[in-house]
């Protein structure tokens, strides 16, 4: 039965992972080491496409600091792309900056200041903050900020309530996943892991919590989980939130972006919310993309955050709604997304996920290497649509396709064609 506005927010699924496979040692990340073995047929699982076996030297910044700023948006490219979008065009929002040659990189914008909610993608905005706070502590100590992420020891606690996405788990034999559960334990690295790769709701809370532990205590931590908990059970809930908006604040300002174009205002639980208030999230795509454009320059925080960030957003395992694209196989892709619908009721209509009829937002943030080994193409892509009734997991993945049928048109031997709606096979299975 549907309740009247029914609230339902949808994040990334358990199976999708990120992080190069051979990582595992360098960073605690259980995991890796379980999804590696499934690579190599030595335990069963399921078998990672083409452009998600890169190892951790091939991920890899691929701009120099000082490269051409955004430019203004191209009038035939962004034509080309909104041609892409059909019927429900004026639903989406959207950004494409072609950085195939990087000399002269070309963007196409829809709607590209429209503000939406994040969703899961805020999750980006938390990790920079984190990154950014490591390099407060430690500016010129990168072994320190490495330590700090392996060797800290996260305890989830009553904040993580309620949360029902899954995370991975390997114990050495064989992988299971599960939901976070109070009194789950493991390193820093390993939760960010989770927030970005799984996007669990839980363990976005536990990054936040820890920011927050960061700015209080700086070099102090981490500090043991008894200590932490008095600081959070102690401290006033007005003290404990400027915390949290002051280090979600800095890590968007301190990296040359507007957070009044590019916010998270807080944790990502109900629980988290009720002990310690934030604010509102939003995003633009246009933000967005200049967040992605920065990253691949090296330039949020340092280049080892930028680079280590990136490596959390390689996608290697099952792929999801935009990235589930066919055409993508082979392509090394960093990804985020994250949706949120509601539902009341219509007569005749049945609520199902992603297809909500008084919102349904979809939003996907994504850089393409393709193929991953070569990289003749490389682009970013941020989208948000609010398509009512309709499957946005699909409407995502068929964009995909088509998207990287227009890049591969624009570079093919002689020049930039395509002219008019691109016409791939589009139509694949349901992500």
């Amino acid at each position: 039965m549907i309740r009247p506005l029914a609230l339902t927010l949808l994040l990334a699924p358990a199976l999708v992972s990120a992080y190069p496979l051979d990582g595992e040692g360098y960073t605690g990340i259980a995991r890796l080491e379980g999804y590696r073995l499934v690579l190599e047929g030595k335990i069963h699982g399921p078998v990672q496409p083409k452009g998600a076996r890169l190892p951790m030297a091939a991920v890899d910044l691929r701009l120099p600091q000082g490269a051409p700023p955004l430019p203004e948006p191209d009038p035939e490219f962004t034509r080309q792309v909104v041609e892409l979008l059909g019927e429900d065009a004026e639903r989406y929002g959207i950004a494409v900056l072609d950085l195939t040659d990087p000399t002269r990189p070309v963007l196409a914008e829809h709607r590209a200041d429209q503000p939406f909610n994040p969703g899961s993608v805020g999750k980006l905005v938390v990790t920079t903050a984190l990154f950014q706070r490591l390099a407060d502590l430690y500016p010129d100590d990168i072994a320190a900020r490495e330590r700090v992420l392996r060797e800290s020891r996260v305890v989830a606690d009553g904040l993580i309530v309620h949360d029902s996405h899954t995370v991975p788990f390997w114990d050495g034999h064989q992988l299971s996943h599960r939901p976070l559960q109070q009194g789950d334990a493991a390193n820093l690295w390993t939760y960010l892991d989770w927030m970005l790769s799984a996007s669990s709701n839980a363990a976005g809370s536990m990054v936040v919590r820890e920011l927050i532990l960061l700015q209080h205590f700086g070099r102090d931590y981490p500090v043991t989980p008894e200590r932490a908990a008095a600081f959070l059970r102690e401290t006033p809930r007005t003290e404990l939130s400027a915390l949290m908006l002051q280090a979600l604040g800095e890590g968007i300002r301190r990296n040359g972006l507007d957070p009044e174009r590019l916010r998270q205002g807080g944790f990502f639980t109900e629980a988290g919310k009720a002990r310690i208030p934030g604010t509102s999230s939003t995003a633009t795509p246009r933000e967005l993309v200049r967040w992605l454009l920065r990253l691949e320059e090296g330039r949020i925080v340092d280049a080892w955050s930028s680079r280590e960030i990136k490596r959390l957003m390689y996608m290697t395992q099952r792929r999801i709604r935009y990235a589930s694209s066919p055409a993508l196989q082979d392509a090394a892709v960093y990804f985020k997304s994250g949706s949120f619908f509601r539902c009341q009721p219509e007569p005749g209509f049945v609520c199902r996920k992603y297809q909500g009829n008084v919102e349904n937002l979809l939003n996907s943030v994504a850089i393409v290497e393709h193929p991953a080994e070569a990289r003749r193409l490389h682009y970013m892509v941020v989208v948000t649509s609010n398509v009512l009734r309709k499957n946005s997991a699909v409407a995502h993945q068929t964009l995909g396709t088509r998207l990287q049928r227009l890049l591969e048109l624009r570079h093919a031997e002689g020049g930039a064609l395509g002219h008019g709606l691109v016409q791939p096979d589009d139509q694949a299975a349901q992500p």
